[in-house]
């Protein structure tokens, strides 16, 4: 899918599908692939990838596969699979007929490791884990050949087939690609491509006690569907000369093509999978959904759209080289799309009670709001107005500083939709001199917010509910994870959870809304005017008591960086 205000950018894997189609290969055809392990939750960065494979497929009229990669029933579960693919759909993207696992593929490529066997380019070696990582050798010095290594084609056949039939233990025995122990590349050196595993696998059951490993599965998998570009990011650039060597000595009919691109990185996150799930398992988050995850799930419980994050990507583009995006440009896309899709609304947040002594004890009246200014479509609505009412705490200074223009004693603002109300009291705990409630009046000829007829102006709009006729909500205030931009700073720096923002979280239990709010469907999402996006959780939410969870500020700093950026030019 395409972003709604930018056409697709050009970048170097559109230059190399382009000619490809321009030179009759794979005759014209595109067929990618999104592959993910199900061994957890898909984050922003798989995003990418999926933006970029359903997109690309879609653009040069090919096809776009979902494939899981199962070939590790130890750490796979079927929750997994069910969240990834409720999280492409919801992204909004449809593989259609094109599902598949791995797994569909283990009697093909069991006979694949048996021809690899017969062509002496496979054997069965019997060193353990930490004897074939001491053989290995390093980057500066060439490994040492297996001493099993030259078993002969027949011992080979009968050893692997003796391992399928689950004679040996874990750990025993492994087939190994023969290829070559000096190669500077360590992924050359021999590497392991079938090992035992005696787990039950969510698909097939016990029928298999032997599983082939990513690299062998991976390539293999996209040869038998037809693959024309294997997209994939930069960690697997040295994985290529394995991938296609595989191929190669196979003679496969169907040899595609490995394209890597760099990983999206965002500052204030941790992307890894391994990191994500400390996290989790350390409490430090509610959860995979928790909504300051860069999980989708995460993203999705927090109020960000589908359209926000596919406007993401297609900002960022594709890239040769690893960089760290910031993460206010995501913010910004979530914001632009939530301004145009979501309706007004009014909270206050932190409470401060306001009593108008002006006006009628028992009069209530209905006053007309609009719903999105930026859609007339979208109408108005009506919000009850009375003698009492709330505004947030923070828009009253009892001593205003330099530049306060909100309410203060003696001073008049407008109330949106309402009315010019002044402050001519403050009633303050005799214990603690907290400021109670304060006293107002009203100017009747100032209805709907306009101007009085003698033209006197105001600074300052508040908005506010009516104490009497507001809903009690639960608000959480949602910020960045981390303290620092950069918390993952690899090997030699400081442990990233030593960055993680104690102040990443905070739970308001009394705020107060409009009554219209008090139905709000868990996952749909307003902007309470003057604070932000907030989008009902999910999870938490109950009939009559939406819990509403802060998407974003109103505040854009991507806005300031692109204006400055844009000024410093001139």
């Amino acid at each position: 899918m395409k972003s709604r205000d930018t056409a697709p950018a050009s970048n170097f894997i559109r230059s190399i599908i382009e000619a490809d189609i321009k030179a009759n290969r794979n005759d014209g055809k595109v067929v990618t692939r999104f592959p993910p392990e199900p061994n957890g939750y898909l984050h922003i960065g798989h995003a990418k990838s999926i933006c970029l494979n359903f997109g690309l497929a879609a653009e040069y009229g090919g096809t776009c596969h979902l494939r899981f990669d199962d070939t590790n029933p130890i750490k796979e579960e079927v929750e997994y699979i069910e969240s990834i693919k409720h999280d492409v759909s919801w992204l909004g993207f449809d593989w259609g007929r094109h599902l598949y696992y791995a797994s569909d593929y283990f009697g093909q490529l069991y006979e694949c490791a048996r021809e690899l066997i017969r062509r002496g380019r496979a054997f069965v070696c019997d060193l353990s884990g930490e004897e074939i990582r001491e053989y290995r050798g390093t980057l500066t010095e060439p490994g040492k050949d297996s001493p099993y290594r030259n078993r002969t084609v027949e011992e080979n056949l009968d050893l692997f087939r003796r391992m399928k039939e689950g004679e040996f233990e874990e750990g025993s025995r492994v087939l190994r690609a023969r290829i070559d122990m000096a190669s500077g590349n360590l992924n050359m050196r021999d590497p392991v491509i079938y090992r035992i595993l005696k787990a039950y696998h969510h698909r097939t059951g016990d029928k298999w006690c032997i599983y082939p490993m990513y690299d062998f599965a991976h390539c293999l998998s996209d040869s038998i569907e037809g693959i024309t570009h294997s997209i994939c990011t930069l960690e697997f650039e040295d994985h290529r000369p394995l991938y296609d060597w595989i191929l190669d000595a196979l003679d496969a009919e169907n040899h595609p093509q490995q394209i890597e691109f760099a990983r999206l990185n965002l500052t204030y996150t941790v992307m890894s999978k391994r990191k994500l799930m400390q996290l989790v398992d350390g409490g430090y988050v509610s959860g995979w959904d928790d909504p300051r995850m860069p999980t989708v799930s995460g993203l999705r419980r927090r109020g960000y759209t589908p359209a926000s994050i596919r406007n993401f990507c297609e900002k960022i583009g594709v890239a040769k080289r690893d960089s760290v995006v910031d993460i206010a440009l995501l913010e910004h896309c979530v914001r632009d799309d939530l301004n145009r899709r979501a309706p007004r609304a009014m909270g206050v947040l932190r409470p401060l009670r306001v009593v108008i002594e002006n006006y009628p004890v028992d009069r209530t009246e209905e006053l007309d709001a609009v719903n999105n200014p930026e859609d007339a479509s979208a109408g108005t609505r009506k919000i009850p107005f009375s003698r009492v009412i709330y505004i947030e705490r923070d828009d009253f200074r009892e001593a205003p500083p330099k530049k306060f223009f909100r309410l203060a004693p003696g001073r008049e603002v407008r109330l949106r939709y309402a009315y010019f109300v002044k402050c001519t009291g403050v009633v303050k705990d005799e214990n603690t001199g907290e400021i109670k409630e304060l006293r107002c009046t009203y100017d009747p000829e100032t209805r709907g917010g306009e101007s009085p007829p003698d033209g006197r102006k105001v600074k300052a709009t508040l908005h506010w509910v009516s104490a009497e006729h507001a809903a009690r909500v639960e608000v959480r205030l949602y910020d960045r994870l981390f303290s620092e931009p950069v918390p993952d700073r690899g090997k030699g720096g400081p442990d990233f959870m030593s960055f993680i923002n104690p102040d990443s979280l905070e739970v308001l239990p009394e705020c107060y809304v409009e009554p219209g709010l008090a139905d709000a469907e868990p996952g749909s999402i307003c902007q309470f005017e003057r604070l932000g996006y907030f989008c009902v959780d999910t999870r938490d939410s109950k009939p009559g008591a939406p819990v509403f969870n802060r998407t974003v500020t109103l505040r854009d700093t991507w806005a300031r960086i692109e204006k400055s950026r844009k000024k410093g030019k001139k």
